[in-house]
């Protein structure tokens, strides 16, 4: 069996949004503000490709990419008008869901709510 070596590249994005979680009691259910941190991490296998430009994944597409489909649509707007139920998860969910229709090649979505907490979102597979 061969094994393929491959890269993790990551593009880091900061944006600032307020969102209500509708479906919960405590302090969240109320109007507030983040400023978000998102970490958007595509795999990219060592090829031919990356032999000529010594670059597994082109951090501009990813930038790109990331900038029209996320944080131009959520960057200082309400959460809740894009999203049903905007939690962490959610969002993290929602943003894997958008850039995979984009052709990216996603590993991983890590999103912060603050410096301290965090979700981390890996789409389509399963719990072994």
């Amino acid at each position: 069996m061969k094994k393929n070596n491959y890269f993790l590249v990551t593009k880091e994005f900061v944006f600032d949004a307020a969102h209500y979680l509708p479906f919960y009691e405590g302090k969240c259910e109320n109007l507030h503000g983040h400023t978000y941190k998102i970490h958007v991490t595509v795999q990219a296998e060592k090829n031919e490709t990356h032999n000529t430009s010594g670059m597994a994944f082109d951090f501009v597409i990813l930038k790109k990419a990331v900038k029209k489909h996320i944080i131009d649509i959520w960057d200082h707007q309400l959460l809740n008008d894009h999203l049903e139920n905007p939690s962490a998860e959610n969002m993290a969910e929602h943003a894997w869901n958008i850039l995979s229709k984009e052709g990216l090649p996603l590993y991983e979505i890590k999103l912060w709510e603050t410096p301290t907490s965090f979700v981390s979102y890996k789409g389509g597979r399963l719990f072994v």
